[in-house]
């Protein structure tokens, strides 16, 4: 493994493998087959890349677009490697002289497309040479189960008995275990080793809002992100060109891509957005797949994705480079209505059900109240147990005010029973509201005495009401058919006043604004090694990330490096880079920290730790500034929030294992001191921070101000 750790430093620049980056490059070099399973951005082409260049022989890796080998043969490039690719974008003379390249053995590296593999020529000329790791990048795309299904890579498994002294891996991001055995069986692999990192990508955060104006919602979330690059998703074609011409005249940087284009025009729009010359990508699911891009900051899904694989797929678009990025997803009952409609064109019905099957796991994740990360990774298999991630909506918002809504949801339950339990929510909310439709008219349904007994609420309450009453399991939804049906476990809320606790306030949007990873970085100097990063990448006609990451540059404006030693330990510094651009960005480090008189961070390379107050989190400030001797009320006045919002933020950090003082909090707290101990005894018996359970079995009779803060001391006392 020596030659292998030169390699990851010399050509690549970093100083150490991410997680089971090693054990896979051993696993290949030693000619075993292996299934690797890692999310996007994690560092699977590194997995092959790497022994690509350790083999006598050629690497070839199938790849299903286009747009992927090219940016992948493009970064190889950069860092002095000698890749080439075949495909139907080229020349013919083009084409010609890499068939050479490969024919004389001058190239490791041979990104080629599946429906090319099987030329008489390309086989005659792959046999011909020493073949030693056949890699299939996407191998999700071999399985009927999978979310991109491609009928040409089904061949490759035959393809690849034409080689049995190759090596052969499949990659991919998103696998279920069922699309995980697919992969092996029809790839063909000999007793395989997987290899399947957490499909967690904490970098993101993770956001679900109810959609209401979705127009002024983008346009509030993009005001949170100016001048980075992201990429919206939506339903259609239609919706894709309105909210571009809609965008556009308010003078932001859109291009559209989906179908309707021509191939012209889509691959001028990615390739302006790839090159930073526009700064955002509206798209349907066609966009995306193989985009290498690794500074999008953001991923907005405008409509609901019909799956949870395409979500994941698609918000692992953002962050590649590791640092945080936002992830929005504006949910409403009419996109179930939608993609419902098309699964019902579907002729055979196994089809059908499992398209509903997945909608409605789609649907689940956007309902959920808890951490977002439990039901969206548990999906793939993996056992995710963090009750508080930090790093999605239902875990950084307060602790939501439940009240009594048992009379509503008597009314839900009673209509649904009343019109025969056949209809989704839209129609009994239409039902309850009193709707004048001639649906239902002909089915005399304003004859019932529950038509028209719900005009207290609004549309969106009875929305929320139903998406609470299904969490609760007092509703459930029919897979196939999207029908509500009461369980029995309803009965005691309908016959016998069983008391429900909810929310049916319509939630105030939120923009929030994730900043990176780290704050310490000179904003200004980054700015500038920008700017020349994109001047660089212009002038080479190239993608500016192809140059250096955001990552990268943060370094530079982090430690300051001033020589090529100091410059060369910048993570993603290889000696390609270096010789390549080392003086170009040296130039421009050097002429700042003489005008600003800065010296170079030389300690071990590490951070400055003499980090501003202002970088650390809220949570973490409110709660140190508490136990230096700032009471509650000074808190709230400071930050002008409610006093609920300080005592969540001291919450969040006892959570993460520090203590307050807690003297200063008993004086808040109103329940009588001998009803303490009772709660404490509910804490210990539930490991839980979720404090919903035991506020609705003390009927409401408890404050959630007064559970906050007997929890907080809880934690104190125990941890």
């Amino acid at each position: 493994m020596d030659k292998v750790n030169a390699i990851l430093k010399n050509i690549f620049g970093f100083d150490s493998f991410r997680p089971l980056q090693r054990d896979i490059i051993q696993t290949i070099l030693n000619k075993k087959d292996s299934l690797v399973i890692m999310p996007t951005g994690g560092g699977k082409s590194i997995c092959y890349q790497i022994p690509a260049l350790h083999f006598d022989g050629l690497t070839i890796v199938i790849s299903p677009l286009i747009s992927l080998m090219k940016d992948q043969v493009e970064q190889l490039k950069q860092l002095g490697i000698n890749a080439i690719l075949l495909n139907s974008s080229l020349s013919t003379s083009d084409y010609n002289n890499n068939l050479s390249i490969v024919r004389n053995q001058k190239t490791k590296l041979l990104y080629i497309a599946p429906e090319s593999l099987f030329k008489e020529e390309i086989i005659n000329l792959l046999k011909s040479i020493k073949l030693d790791c056949i890699t299939v990048d996407e191998a999700h795309c071999i399985s009927e189960w999978g979310h991109d299904f491609r009928p040409e890579y089904r061949q490759l498994g035959e393809f690849r008995k034409n080689f049995p002294s190759a090596v052969c891996v499949g990659l991919t991001a998103t696998a279920t275990p069922r699309v995980q055995d697919d992969i092996v069986k029809n790839l063909k692999l000999v007793s395989p080793t997987r290899f399947i990192a957490s499909f967690n990508r904490d970098n993101l955060f993770l956001q679900v809002l109810p959609k209401g104006n979705s127009f002024d919602q983008t346009v509030k979330f993009l005001e949170g992100h100016q001048n980075q690059s992201g990429i919206i998703y939506c339903f259609s074609r239609k919706q894709v060109d309105s909210l571009h011409e809609d965008l556009f005249h308010l003078g932001y940087s859109t291009k559209p891509y989906h179908a309707g284009l021509s191939d012209e025009e889509r691959n001028s729009n990615q390739d302006l957005f790839i090159k930073d010359k526009i700064q955002i990508i509206i798209a349907t699911i066609a966009f995306g797949m193989g985009i290498n891009k690794s500074n999008v900051r953001f991923v907005l899904h405008h409509d609901l994705p019909k799956n949870l694989e395409s979500y994941y797929q698609e918000i692992g678009r953002s962050g590649r480079d590791g640092l945080k990025s936002d992830c929005l997803l504006l949910f409403s009952y009419s996109d179930i209505a939608k993609i419902n409609y098309f699964i019902d064109q579907k002729e055979d019905q196994h089809e059908r059900l499992s398209a509903k099957t997945h909608l409605n796991e789609m649907v689940r994740f956007a309902e959920t109240e808890i951490c977002r990360r439990i039901p969206l990774i548990n999906y793939f298999g993996e056992d995710y147990k963090i009750d508080n991630c930090g790093m999605c909506d239902n875990c950084v918002a307060d602790e939501k005010e439940l009240t009594d809504i048992t009379i509503p949801a008597q009314k839900f339950l009673s209509t649904i029973k009343r019109t025969g339990e056949i209809y989704g929510a839209k129609y009994i909310i239409d039902v309850l509201l009193g709707i004048e439709s001639d649906k239902i008219f002909s089915n005399r349904h304003q004859n019932l005495t529950v038509y028209g007994i719900g005009k207290e609420l609004k549309r969106k309450e009875w929305q929320l009401l139903s998406q609470q009453l299904l969490r609760k399991q007092l509703l459930f939804r029919d897979a196939e058919f999207g029908s509500l049906k009461v369980p029995a476990k309803a009965y005691n809320v309908l016959l016998k006043n069983e008391r429900v606790f909810g929310s049916i306030k319509e939630p105030e949007f939120v923009a929030k604004k994730v900043k990176p990873v780290d704050q310490s970085f000179n904003n200004e100097l980054f700015e500038l090694l920008r700017k020349k990063r994109k001047e660089l990448a212009d002038r080479f006609d190239i993608p500016p990330y192809v140059i250096f990451s955001d990552k990268t540059l943060m370094q530079m404006a982090i430690y300051y490096p001033q020589t090529r030693e100091d410059f060369a330990s910048i993570s993603g510094v290889g000696k390609s880079k270096l010789e390549r651009y080392g003086e170009i960005f040296l130039q421009i480090l050097k002429s700042y920290c003489a005008k600003k008189n800065i010296s170079s961070n030389r300690q071990g390379l590490r951070p400055s730790q003499n980090k501003k107050t202002a970088d650390k989190l809220r949570h973490v400030v409110v709660s140190e500034a508490y136990n230096a001797g700032t009471s509650l009320e000074i808190l709230v006045a400071q930050y002008k929030v409610k006093l609920s919002t300080i005592i969540n933020h001291l919450g969040r950090y006892v959570n993460e294992g520090n203590k307050v003082r807690i003297d200063g909090l008993l004086k808040y707290i109103t329940l009588s001191p001998y009803r303490h101990q009772k709660i404490f005894d509910e804490f210990k018996k539930d490991n839980s921070d979720k404090l919903s359970p035991i506020f609705e079995k003390y009927k409401g009779e408890i404050s959630y101000n007064d559970l906050h803060l007997l929890r907080i001391i809880f934690l104190c006392k125990h941890s």
